[in-house]
């Protein structure tokens, strides 16, 4: 999740030295832990961005475009019903268990990010999905995305005015690089925007009925 020095040299090209610069000169964020500069991959992208200084390796990996739009081979075998919980954290403590991540240490880190990025879900019509600014990167092949239909509505989060935002439904992704992750939730908003699809969403239908419909909105050859 976060950087060194020497893999956030390794991103933008430069000297490892230039990124201890910028940290100091340059108000490059970063913490340090154990005497050890740490870097965040969303931080670096942004301060990259602002300062005009390429950096590729965050945005994509070979490949990229073709798996990261299509929702329905992301989603066949991740679609899960009745997710118990009678509030946030329990919800995503029962997700994690069931992504399908080759070990428990990267689930436990999965619900870690995940609790302490919660207030930065979006929560639209009852459905929660990840933030733009918020994606968990993982070192992983592939993004992995869930959709979970929710035992019962709970409470998700609080608005700004401290009002509960409840939901039903929940979206969870992980995501190689940044560009993996606003290029899947590109498409689940441009999906939430179907009525059809979200008719289904509402009515619980099987996971059948949904790999359908998402592959009805981008037929392949």
């Amino acid at each position: 999740m976060d950087l060194s020095l020497g893999e956030a040299a390794k991103i933008l090209d430069i000297p490892e030295s230039e990124i201890s610069r910028f940290i100091k000169d340059r108000r490059l964020p970063a913490i340090m832990i154990n005497g050890r500069y740490r870097i965040n991959r969303v931080d670096l992208l942004e301060w990259a961005n602002h300062h005009n200084i390429p950096a590729k390796t965050l945005y994509s990996i070979p490949g990229e475009e073709t798996f990261a739009g299509s929702l329905d081979s992301l989603l066949e075998g991740n679609i899960h019903y009745d997710i118990a919980g009678e509030d946030s954290k329990a919800v995503l403590t029962h997700i994690c268990e069931l992504l399908p991540l080759s070990n428990s240490q990267d689930r436990a880190l999965a619900l870690k990010v995940l609790l302490e990025q919660n207030k930065q879900m979006t929560v639209l019509n009852g459905i929660a999905l990840p933030h733009a600014r918020s994606p968990l990167i993982f070192g992983i092949e592939k993004p992995v995305l869930t959709l979970c239909f929710l035992k019962e509505m709970i409470p998700f989060k609080k608005s700004p005015g401290g009002e509960l935002i409840l939901s039903k439904v929940v979206f969870v992704l992980l995501s190689p690089t940044i560009r993996a992750h606003l290029l899947i939730l590109s498409q689940i908003a441009q999906a939430l925007h179907r009525p059809d699809f979200l008719k289904r969403l509402d009515r619980r239908s099987s996971a059948e009925e949904i790999l359908l419909i998402l592959r009805s909105f981008n037929p392949r050859p």
